[in-house]
């Protein structure tokens, strides 16, 4: 993938990013999108009260992944690492 289409790619998913991290804030936590790879899947990272919730799967999957997929339909799967 060339330089200006990983960048594209990126500015997708942070604005699918910008629109949970809100929530995630108001509960203390954030996300950190790590990596696009060349397959299309997105690694990010739970940070603060996010890391290690019990409830951290279902906001990666119902939250996070819905609010990225809707900006960037193309993504393989979304990867917490």
């Amino acid at each position: 993938m060339e330089a200006e289409q990983k960048k594209a790619i990126i500015e997708k998913i942070n604005s699918g990013i910008e629109i949970v991290r809100p929530y995630l804030k108001a509960d203390g936590g954030d996300v950190e999108l790590v990596d696009v790879t060349d397959d299309l899947s997105v690694k990010v990272r739970l940070k603060g009260a996010c890391d290690g919730c019990p409830f951290s799967l279902m906001t990666l999957k119902a939250g996070i992944e819905n609010a990225i997929r809707a900006k960037f339909p193309e993504m393989k799967e979304l990867i917490s690492v």
